[in-house]
């Protein structure tokens, strides 16, 4: 990681007392001196239309934050199934979920009509996101992209790119960067989604002229709901279903890319069908089969392109799993 040193709080002072004459109100910018700063600034500046003044206004007082790289290193999605799940499928998150669909059920019909996104999966989303609100994240977000963007080799245009977004968003929005709160990877508001994601998908379902991702439930549900539309949710169709197999090569079922499904017919012969026999699939349907291992072994589902869909939100099988099974849970309750 870049040693961050005496220079970028020169840099930072400096550009504060030029800029702005308000020493007195300007932090040191940990990630000014960072060799991939400037280019940062420029992609910034020619990409929103802000000046070099904004861009290193909206980053006084970044701090780099180590332990979100240790976080980074050690995700949630390297648990088995069975660990995974835990986290999510408890009867207090259930419990939350009902309440929220009680309060949201009008928003949520609404949404599901419009889009054509089951409320399932709205609220199975919004579970494992936040818990419904609970838990939106508390790491400064300008801060966590930064350190991120400056201090995670494998995806750092991306963060840095988020990063940007950010700052846009913020500018527009006309709050403060440091007051936006979100994941340790840089997610926002009850559906956390990322900034760049807010001014693609975020709907203004309240009608109040603001897109609210922070505080607005109802603007997280039509959001979430335009999101999945948006990337290829299919109205009226299935999800998945429980399978089971008794062949005995099972990498020769399991998808490799959920985004190349194949007939069924091609892998029925194969040893995979419906664990319930009164589901049937029509051989030209476009499946793919997943693996995940539960505590008494592996299990097996036939999951249709909408379970792809979800996976664009996190392409984490288990977390596709978890949400769409909670969100199916609290539906019927």
């Amino acid at each position: 990681m870049f040693n961050f040193g005496l220079l970028q709080k020169v840099r930072n002072l400096s550009f504060c007392a030029a800029a702005f004459s308000i020493t007195s109100f300007c932090q040191a910018n940990e990630f000014a001196s960072h060799p991939d700063y400037n280019n940062f600034k420029v992609k910034t500046m020619q990409t929103y239309g802000l000046s070099s003044e904004q861009v290193d206004w909206a980053m006084n007082g970044s701090r780099n934050l180590p332990n979100i790289i240790n976080i980074m290193n050690r995700p949630g999605e390297s648990k088995p199934w069975y660990e995974y799940k835990t986290n999510f499928l408890s009867e207090g998150t259930i419990q939350r979920g009902i309440r929220f669909k009680n309060q949201y059920a009008d928003t949520l019909n609404r949404a599901e009509q419009q889009f054509g996104v089951p409320q399932a999966i709205i609220l199975g989303i919004l579970g494992v996101e936040t818990g419904y609100g609970s838990n939106k994240g508390s790491f400064i977000t300008r801060d966590a992209l930064a350190t991120l963007g400056f201090g995670y080799p494998r995806r750092a245009q991306y963060f840095q790119d988020e990063l940007g977004a950010l700052i846009a968003w913020s500018y527009k929005d006309d709050v403060p960067t440091n007051s936006i709160v979100g994941s340790y990877a840089g997610a926002v508001g009850y559906p956390q989604f990322m900034p760049s994601n807010i001014s693609k998908f975020g709907v203004d379902y309240d009608e109040n002229g603001h897109v609210d991702l922070r505080n607005s439930a109802v603007d997280a549900i039509g959001s979430i709901a335009n999101y999945l539309a948006q990337h290829g949710w299919q109205r009226n169709q299935p999800i998945g279903f429980l399978a089971r197999y008794t062949g005995h090569t099972p990498d020769a079922i399991i998808a490799k890319d959920l985004t190349q499904p194949v007939p069924y017919g091609s892998i029925k012969n194969l040893g995979i069908a419906p664990l319930n026999p009164i589901v049937k699939i029509d051989d030209l349907d476009l499946v793919n089969v997943i693996q995940l291992q539960d505590s008494y072994g592996p299990i097996y589902y036939i999951t249709y392109p909408n379970f792809q869909v979800i996976t664009t939100y996190n392409k984490s099988r288990m977390y596709a799993t978890a949400l769409w099974l909670l969100g199916t849970e609290i539906v019927s309750r």
